[in-house]
Order: structure tokens, then sequence, then C-alpha cells
């Protein structure tokens, strides 16, 4: 699925990246387990360019606190925070369906939605797989996957807490800290 996303948005000139689980499996350069959809992630700051970019496709924003209720993103219309969750479709398309993660950003560093005093420098974001396909770090991954860590989350975190570099991994545990203390992966990192 990676693959369809990276001829997707060929010519698409803004950073993106592969996020959840499939952004894991890239990391890991294994499929790990069975995913049900695939995630990118994209600075806020090109939402517009994204939309024209897909432009054919149906939009919905996810309203925040709604339990998953979503409305129709019109053309044009710019999505401020708590707004960070657009679903993309195209019954037609090679790829159907599509879930658009808006991130923070500050000139050279990614905050996160969460806590925006948890930052990362904007070269240490994201990684490319061999088939250049960008994808969010893991310690970004499992830092928004730490909120309410689903089975599925418990997998991803268990196959990268085994390799995760030193730097990564200090830095996911910092963060962890301040978020979610007493957090039962802490122990692990």
């Amino acid at each position: 699925m990676p693959r369809k996303v990276l001829k997707l948005l060929a010519g698409f000139e803004k950073p993106w990246f592969v996020a959840g689980g499939w952004a894991i499996d890239l990391y890991l350069k294994r499929v790990t387990r069975e995913h049900n959809d695939i995630e990118i992630a994209i600075f806020r700051c090109d939402q517009l360019a994204l939309q024209k970019h897909l432009s054919g496709w149906e939009f919905k924003k996810v309203i925040p606190g709604s339990k998953m209720r979503a409305e129709i993103w019109q053309e044009g219309e710019w999505l401020d925070l708590p707004v960070h969750e657009i679903h993309a479709e195209k019954k037609d398309s090679d790829l159907s369906h599509l879930e658009i993660l808006l991130n923070e950003s500050s000139e050279d560093e990614w905050m996160f939605r969460r806590n925006p005093n948890i930052t990362r420098p904007l070269s240490m974001l994201g990684l490319r797989s061999e088939n250049g396909i960008p994808f969010l770090s893991p310690e970004i991954v499992l830092l928004y996957k730490a909120k309410k860590p689903t089975a599925n989350d418990e997998v991803d975190f268990n196959n990268v807490s085994q390799v995760l570099e030193k730097e990564p991994r200090r830095w996911l545990k910092q963060a962890i800290q301040v978020c979610h203390p007493g957090h039962v992966w802490l122990e692990a990192l």
C-alpha cells in the first residue's frame, strides 16, 4: 500500500510521510502485521496544496470529541486545530481511501499537537525506505500511539523498541514521561 501512496503523491511538492503502522513496517523493512488502512502525515500549512493535488477526491474532516463524526471538507476551507484528521476517498482510484494527519510545525521544528513543548527538528522527522517512500520516524509514530495503545500499537512498540537507536529512544522516553507519566512503555525504553 505505501507504493500506491508514492504513486498517488508523485508531483506533490510538499513534504509528506507515511504514518502509523505502515511507517513502523517501513522502518523495520518488513510487514509485521495486517493493516486495515494507510495514513500519511503532512504539515498543516500544506493542507490546501494536498487538497488541490488530490482534485477529484472526496474529503471529510473528522470533528474531534465527536466520536469520529466527519463532515465534508469544502474546497479551499482552512482547517485549524483541533481538527487534525482528514479522510479522502475516490472510488475509482487504485487507492480508494487515505487518512491524512495534519502536523504542526514552526520554521525548522515539528511540534507535537498534544503538547507543543515537545518538538523535534524537521531534519529528524522522517526517513526514506529503500524504494524512496518517505515515512515518519518511529519515535514520532510511537509517541502518537502511546496515548491509548491498541493491540496493534503494542505489537508496533514491541517490534520497534527492540531496535530503536539510542538518541530516538531517549527522546521518545522523555516525551512519553512528559505526556504520559507512569506509562508502561517507559520500562522498556
